[in-house]
């Protein structure tokens, strides 16, 4: 048995101090709410706020930390070069209802450059896809693939009898069936493309480090036509490389895994990462839906190292195009992390592990914190005397703001401090590296960060509704399942989203018509939040609808990376043989 592998004087420094300042900034807040809450007595509401405010700021102050540790210098990890034979290894393909002709075409443009890179690998595709009609398209698209690649003994497809463990349990059950041939294998999803010099460059790192079982890369999202979609596009390049860094740092030899884009030490895999279905019913018990988070955990107890590289070029994957898709994704995100609960005790595990699974179960819990800091600043206002001031008619606040009205100011200014400073200190990163000219040069930068940073302020309480409901969901015990994505939506008309956004339109208006009865001179302070609720219909529609490219540009666009011109050309000539179901779902994602 291997012993856990512990954490480094580096590693261990750089934890300490993020949560030192995490902490410090939430004891911060908290002081600053207890401080204008004793110019008056301070009551349950009072106290409720005060560790509400603390609990909020600590999960933003993790985000600023995890930031600032990014921003350090940082140093590429030399890649190594194979020596001797190169090592057996596959790429896995795990498909669930996806559409044919484009996931075929992207392994097909795989292959192209995997063969291009010099290496060999197989490639497996394994397919859950259940209905029959789906399985015939699916087995036609594969003649095509095998005709593309010529690649019969190398290239595979099979339909699982059993599609028990979703995802984990279709990889899990080729490992067991086949898993013996390699050493090593390169997990993808779908809608996952990635270079063959990137694959080469991972099995080397692998190679060069026996203990490393697991290596993850960071993707880069590509092919984002409207306005949310190249918004998130462009928050991946430009601020995911700069977090990563942060967490990779912080992380050390108990790293992430995101599930694909990764490549794992087969019997290391083998060995450690057996998911066993959780005792009772969905959502807190059946198969593990954030399975990737536990198998890192696994590999971590099982003395391997799992790394996360985001200096691996050639990674590349696709993202939602619309808020809807993003919020059917993060349901069922939500009920994996929030299964992790159950998870946090599990015997042998690393303390980081556990704080892994702790900031999972977090990051979607805040929501209820937030709507709860909301709502117990508004009783304790309805419950306060009423102010010995009187305010001429025609001001819109009053000469001495309320305690409510301190709070909520020093809310949005410490808001403003924790969510948008790390974003231009990122660009003044990008500046002094260079690294902004990839993003048409610092002045396109800053236009595209800043209409980011008011995109996401207009979505974050839409958002903020979607998550709230999911949370409010999974602990109430209805279970979201396994709905497939969505990929290559077309724009969302205002007939759809107001269909799907009534519901946070009317808890908008509700709660800003609370707002006016309770504290109405609390109702500008909390337009901000309201109003984009009242207006979701709208803002959903609009961010579906295409997006010149005048603001968030990005490197993969300016050069084209080859595997990706060579999965849109494929695709593109396949689309005009493919059957008419094949052609309706695939014509606007190619």
């Amino acid at each position: 048995m291997r012993k856990p592998i512990p954490a480094s004087g580096k590693t261990r420094s750089a934890r300490l101090i993020a949560l030192i300042g995490a902490i410090s900034m939430a004891l911060v807040a908290a002081v600053l709410m207890a401080d204008v809450a004793a110019q008056d007595s301070v009551g349950v509401f009072d106290w409720f706020r005060i560790v509400l405010i603390f609990a909020t700021t600590a999960w933003l102050g993790w985000g600023v930390m995890l930031a600032l540790t990014g921003l350090a210098p940082w140093r590429a990890r030399p890649v190594p070069a194979l020596q001797g034979a190169q090592p057996l290894a596959v790429v896995l393909v795990p498909i669930c209802n996806e559409d044919p002709v484009l996931t075929f075409a992207r392994v097909a443009a795989i292959d192209h450059s995997i063969a291009a890179a010099g290496v060999s690998l197989d490639i497996a595709i394994l397919s859950d896809t259940r209905d029959p009609e789906a399985n015939a398209r699916e087995r036609e698209a594969f003649e095509r693939l095998r005709r593309e690649v010529s690649g019969q003994g190398r290239v595979f497809y099979r339909v699982r009898e059993d599609g028990r463990g979703r995802k984990a349990g279709n990889v899990e059950d080729f490992i067991r069936r086949s898993g013996g041939a390699y050493e090593y294998a390169v997990i993808l999803d779908a809608d996952s493309l990635m270079s063959g010099a990137a694959i080469r460059d991972m099995i080397a790192r692998m190679e060069a480090d026996p203990d490393l079982g697991l290596l993850q890369t960071l993707p880069r999202i590509v092919g984002a036509r409207s306005f949310f979609g190249r918004m998130m596009q462009f928050s991946a390049a430009f601020h995911g490389p700069v977090f990563t860094r942060g967490l990779a740092r912080m992380q050390g030899a108990t790293g992430p895994f995101w599930g694909h884009n990764a490549i794992v030490r087969v019997r290391a895999f083998a060995e450690s990462c057996g998911l066993p279905a959780l005792a009772g019913k969905p959502p807190f018990g059946g198969h593990i839906l954030s399975h990737d988070y536990v198998e890192a955990a696994l590999l971590a107890r099982a003395g391997w190292r799992v790394e996360v590289d985001p200096a691996i070029a050639g990674s590349y994957e696709e993202g939602p195009e619309n808020v809807l898709s993003h919020a059917r994704r993060d349901r069922r995100w939500c009920q994996g992390n929030l299964q992790h609960i159950r998870l946090l005790l599990a015997p042998g595990l690393a303390g980081w592990s556990r704080f892994v699974f702790l900031q999972g179960i977090v990051a979607y819990l805040v929501s209820l914190l937030w709507a709860g800091f909301l709502l117990s600043s508004l009783a304790a206002a309805a419950l306060a005397p009423p102010p010995d001031y009187f305010p001429e008619p025609y001001q819109l606040f009053p000469v001495f703001p309320s305690d409510l009205t301190q709070e909520i100011l020093a809310l949005v200014l410490g808001i403003v401090g924790l969510l948008i400073l790390p974003k231009f200190a990122v660009w003044a990163e990008a500046v002094l590296t260079g690294r902004a000219e990839a993003y048409g040069g610092p002045k396109r930068a800053l236009a595209s960060v800043v209409t980011e940073i008011a995109l996401t302020s207009l979505l974050a309480p839409v958002l903020l509704a979607y998550q709230t409901r999911a949370v409010l969901q999974v602990l109430a015990g209805q279970d979201g399942g396994w709905p497939a994505n969505a990929r290559g939506e077309g724009i969302l008309h205002l007939g759809q989203t107001l269909r799907a956004c009534l519901w946070v339109v009317v808890w908008g208006a509700l709660a800003y018509v609370a707002v006016l009865q309770i504290a109405p001179e609390q109702a500008p302070w909390l337009l901000p939040v309201c109003l984009p609720m009242m207006l979701a219909p709208v803002l959903v529609a609009w961010t579906s609808r295409p997006l010149t490219h005048s603001v968030f540009s990005v490197p993969e666009e300016a050069e084209v990376p080859a595997v990706v011109i060579a999965f849109r050309e494929i695709a593109a000539r396949w689309l005009t043989m493919a059957s008419p179901e094949d052609t309706a779902s695939g014509k606007q994602a190619a």
